[in-house]
């Protein structure tokens, strides 16, 4: 199993930037989209690990003025992951 490591996610929430850092084991786009939208109010957060949620994708996010996820793993450039 991977260690969990520190990623920095960043994105826009009705045109304004936002940021923020997680600790995850890993991350892709779709979970990036997913976190980006926990922030910004609009999606659950798992009370447990293992809880099913239905997370938000990328058209939903837009939806609710979500734009621009770009994340990273802490510590690297910006635009290593996207």
């Amino acid at each position: 199993m991977p260690a969990p490591q520190l990623y920095i996610i960043d994105y826009r929430l009705h045109n304004e930037p936002r940021s923020f850092i997680i600790r995850l084991e890993g991350l892709d786009s779709a979970q990036a989209w997913h976190w980006a939208s926990c922030d910004a109010g609009v999606g659950i957060i798992p009370k447990f690990g293992r809880e099913k949620i239905r997370k938000i994708s990328r058209p939903m996010a837009e939806r609710y003025g979500i734009t621009e996820v770009q994340w990273r793993v802490s510590g690297e450039r910006v635009g290593a992951g996207v």
